[in-house]
């Protein structure tokens, strides 16, 4: 397809992605307002002020999930509307499925009889998660949200952090999301100085894509699903741009641009279960690949 890459991704988005998604690539791409991703938004949310309804398209069903209101809360920071009522009805939601650690699980067992992607599992009593937590917490943080829950689920991401001696990619770059949060700046530092020596001394990154084939997958990932130098630094602000070379990142970056599929979107990296998860997921990966690229200063077409 001829065209630069937001035109071609733009024809996949037009094609293939959720009201939210179109919203969204209008918004940051074409010059759209916020108002139409909020009101997109809104479909999603519950009267417990959390979100579900297969928002994170790996859980299916209407009941609210953390991870569900994980993305949420994205969406609403990538539109600056994430603070004020709609982050205090969140922290309720957070509120009130917290474990007894204060921080919270992955899946709530509430989703227990809905469609769950096979590599969650569903338990009755979830511990507490650093994959689900962190990220939360770091986003509120930089919002300047300020609410009882955030007190325990801040200690919980710095004993989890702290106490990571073996990790594997999806772990650390919630830890990321929290530290590049985290009001406590010199120890975030010191944190990220840590994680980025412990990512390169056991392998969570291919720092070569043309010999990530050598590279090993960690437990339970699906063959091929590797991360790269911005899967963990997604803007150049980010304490784990640090860990890499501007050789490194750059190698990186040119990986992702490459990454664009004929039809203009960019692919999954994990494991598919289902066509419709698959088909929701692609147009999120897209505009997020996008962003990435533009946030790192590479020409899209804009």
């Amino acid at each position: 397809m001829a065209g630069t890459p937001l035109s071609r991704a733009g024809r996949f988005i037009w094609l293939t992605a959720r009201v939210l998604e179109q919203r969204r690539f209008a918004h940051h791409f074409l010059g759209g307002d916020a108002d139409p991703v909020e009101a997109a938004l809104s479909a999603y949310v519950n009267e417990d002020g959390g979100y579900g309804h297969a928002l994170e398209p790996d859980l299916r069903g209407p009941v609210s999930q953390p991870l569900h209101t994980a993305h949420a809360l994205r969406v609403l920071d990538s539109i600056g509307r994430c603070g004020g009522l709609r982050a205090e009805r969140v922290c309720r939601f957070l509120t009130e499925v917290s474990t007894r650690d204060g921080a919270l699980p992955a899946l709530h067992p509430s989703i227990r009889g809905y469609p769950v992607a096979p590599f969650l599992p569903v338990v009755d009593a979830p511990p507490s998660d650093l994959l689900a937590t962190g990220p939360v917490v770091g986003l509120l943080h930089r919002n300047q949200v300020w609410h009882a829950w955030l007190f325990r689920a801040t200690d919980f991401c710095w004993a989890a952090v702290d106490a990571l001696e073996t990790s594997h990619p999806y772990e650390i770059q919630a830890a990321v999301a929290f530290l590049d949060g985290v009001p406590d700046r010199n120890r975030a530092e010191a944190a990220a100085d840590r994680l980025g020596r412990l990512v390169r001394g056991q392998r969570l990154v291919v720092l070569d894509p043309d010999r990530a084939g050598d590279q090993p997958v960690a437990r339970g990932y699906a063959p091929g699903e590797h991360h790269f130098p911005h899967d963990y630094a997604r803007v150049p602000g980010s304490l784990a741009r640090r860990w890499f070379t501007d050789e490194e990142m750059a190698r990186s970056l040119d990986h992702l641009a490459a990454g664009q599929e004929d039809d203009g979107g960019w692919p999954l990296r994990w494991r598919r279960w289902a066509p419709g998860p698959a088909l929701e997921w692609r147009p999120i990966v897209t505009v997020e690949a996008l962003r990435t690229l533009r946030a790192h200063g590479r020409p899209i077409g804009d």
